[in-house]
């Protein structure tokens, strides 16, 4: 299904004021600091943030609604967009908490470091928050003796993050770009060398400092891990879901029908998987009612902030491949990096187009403008920056991303003791994390 929206609807008729981009910077600013705020205040928010979310998302809504020309037909391209890819959040959410994955015994460094590896191949096709739940438990299991904060670092860094960029169904950023008419299989073919080299870094960052953990136990325990290596995977009916859900991804020329496919999947996983393996993964609704609300709230208000990009994108002077990078990088490592990746592919179109109008003469909608965009060597590289600016630096803090956050919380139940959330950017994102991404960039764009 193509999401046809109508990129000069607003700029033909009407400036977009930038007051009218406070309430989506408002909503980003609260989803950034509430969770982070005192315990009173952090109360109030987790039984409030839908009328928060909804209330910002109406009232954006009605001024379209009421003042901008076509407005009612922008909302509506917008609903659409948001129930798509909320269906596919939802339904490879529901389907990966019914797989759990049960290990006995400790895990080498080398084992660790094949775990993780699989985890990030794995966040490709079930998506960083599916990989996420369905493997931190067992990889907390798997080094229960020496269970250590740069574990759950690492295992964000790679399986929450930095695994999930080579396919639409990888991280929420991405499937944005697919709706918006980025072919499914054209970014891993553009970007496989540099995620192998970023994943690989990451990789060997965290050897060093496992191995060197691992080496300060006694001989005699270091000589018995790794020995009892027994694994039992359950809930193995939702490899079929997911492959399901997978399928509907290509499924394009029947309205809402690669919906309804995905609802059907996730309905069938969640009645059709034991209750025992719910609860082992302790499962509930809760992490995706919170995204589904707050992502209500961000469509609708991240309107005004598009269009606004339409009319002014090219006054922004940001023209290179590697200031999109690490620009998109800068504000998804502190807002949630599915806007921001929506708001810098969408400034790439208005600045492409405002340079080369004539390349872009027959382009009347998003997924022709991206078309455009993705058959011209300079024009793709910006779309490259963005998608890898969004992913990769989604790992640079707690608030970058869904599962970080996500991950945190189950680590912290299992009696992990895991950094504060400065202690995380300064101990491991800055000096580890970011040296890496910027040699990237350096030499790939």
């Amino acid at each position: 299904m193509n999401l046809a929206l109508p990129l000069a609807a607003t700029a033909e008729h009407v400036g977009i004021s930038p007051l009218l981009i406070l309430p989506f910077g408002l909503l980003l600013l609260l989803i950034a600091t509430m969770p982070l705020s005192p315990a009173k205040v952090k109360h109030f928010w987790e039984h409030n943030y839908h009328f928060v979310a909804l209330g910002l998302a109406a009232f954006v809504a009605g001024f379209y609604f009421l003042k901008i020309p076509d407005g009612g037909t922008e909302i509506l391209h917008t609903a659409k967009e948001y129930f798509s890819f909320i269906v596919l959040i939802g339904s490879l959410f529901v389907v990966a908490g019914g797989i759990h994955i049960k290990t006995s015994g400790e895990a080498t460094p080398v084992q660790n470091v094949i775990f993780l590896l699989i985890g990030g191949l794995l966040a490709n096709f079930v998506g960083t928050t599916g990989a996420s739940m369905v493997m931190i438990r067992p990889f907390i299991r798997m080094n229960k003796i020496r269970i250590s904060a740069f574990h759950v670092v690492f295992f964000i860094f790679i399986v929450s993050n930095v695994g999930g960029a080579l396919t639409p169904i990888g991280d929420p950023p991405l499937f944005l770009g697919f709706l918006r008419g980025v072919p499914f299989f054209w970014l891993p073919e553009k970007v496989m060398p540099q995620w192998i080299v970023t994943l690989g870094l990451i990789l060997a960052a965290f050897f060093v400092f496992d191995l060197r953990s691992f080496k300060r136990m006694p001989k005699k325990i270091q000589a018995e891990i790794g020995k009892d290596d027994t694994w039992r995977f359950e809930g193995v009916i939702n490899v079929f879901f997911l492959l399901v859900i997978i399928g509907a991804v290509f499924v394009e020329k029947v309205p809402f029908l690669r919906e309804a496919i995905m609802i059907g999947a996730a309905v069938a996983s969640y009645f059709l998987t034991p209750k025992n393996v719910h609860a082992e993964n302790s499962f509930s609704f809760g992490p995706i009612k919170e995204v589904a609300f707050l992502f209500a709230g961000i469509f609708m208000t991240m309107m005004p902030a598009l269009g606004y990009i339409d009319q002014h994108g090219e006054e922004f002077n940001v023209k290179k491949p590697i200031q999109y990078y690490f620009a998109s990088g800068s504000l998804s490592s502190v807002l949630d990096n599915a806007p921001t990746y929506a708001t810098f592919l969408r400034l790439a179109e208005a600045t492409a187009q405002a340079e080369h109008p004539a390349d872009f003469a027959g382009a009347k909608t998003e997924p022709e403008v991206v078309k455009v965009l993705l058959a011209k060597p300079d024009y793709s590289l910006l779309v490259i920056a963005v998608s890898l600016g969004s992913v990769f630096f989604g790992a640079m803090t707690y608030i970058g991303n869904g599962p970080n956050f996500m991950v945190k919380s189950i680590a912290e139940s299992a009696g992990v003791k895991v950094p504060t959330f400065f202690g995380y950017i300064f101990k491991y994102s800055l000096p580890i994390l970011l040296p890496i991404l910027a040699l990237g960039a350096l030499l790939f764009l």
